[in-house]
């Protein structure tokens, strides 16, 4: 099984990277398959919602979101992580969202996959849990299946991410959980 990370972050290496990495660092002791997408490497542009995805058209837009498209579709869990900008995500993370939307037009191709999220902020109550609501907006409407940290909404952490253990457990936490529920999914099937 596979699960697809992505990084809203427009800075490399930095805070939400970090926690992004020991997400995935979960899900690889777990024994999955593990992907990274950085917005800071990858260039989306905006939705301009022209209504060629609604027609069942490729979107016109000539940039990175392929790969995001195929990562995510190819995955069957997706751990979402952004550092809070004004409260919320990163415009980059929002380009990226709203152009996910052929995947919902077009029958809803990330329905029934579980979803976690992770969020940086510079103190404590730096937006994160509404950076978290987010992005855990945008799973829902996807119809995935949105796991947190066992205690509360996902990983919420401040920066410098390295020295925060409490906010670095609540990131191995919300991993955990997202593996858990996908190898219990599994067994079923």
């Amino acid at each position: 099984m596979r699960i697809v990370g992505i990084c809203g972050s427009p800075r490399k290496a930095g805070n939400t990277e970090f926690l992004l990495n020991e997400a995935l660092a979960v899900a690889n002791e777990y024994g999955f398959q593990t992907e990274r997408l950085l917005c800071s490497e990858l260039a989306v542009g905006f939705c301009n919602d022209c209504g060629d995805c609604s027609k069942g058209r490729e979107c016109p837009k000539r940039d990175d979101m392929p790969e995001f498209l195929r990562a995510m579709q190819e995955a069957e869990g997706i751990i979402v992580a952004s550092p809070v900008y004004f409260g919320s995500v990163t415009a980059q993370l929002k380009a990226v969202f709203d152009r996910t939307i052929p995947l919902r037009r077009q029958d809803f191709r990330l329905r029934n996959k579980v979803g976690c999220a992770i969020a940086v902020g510079g103190s404590r109550n730096g937006g994160q849990e509404k950076t978290l609501d987010a992005i855990h907006a945008w799973m829902h409407i996807q119809g995935m299946i949105v796991v947190g940290d066992d205690a509360h909404f996902g990983g919420i952490a401040v920066r410098p991410a390295a020295e925060d253990r409490i906010g670095r457990k609540t990131v191995v936490a919300s991993a955990s959980k997202l593996c858990d529920l996908l190898l219990k999914n599994n067994k079923r099937e």
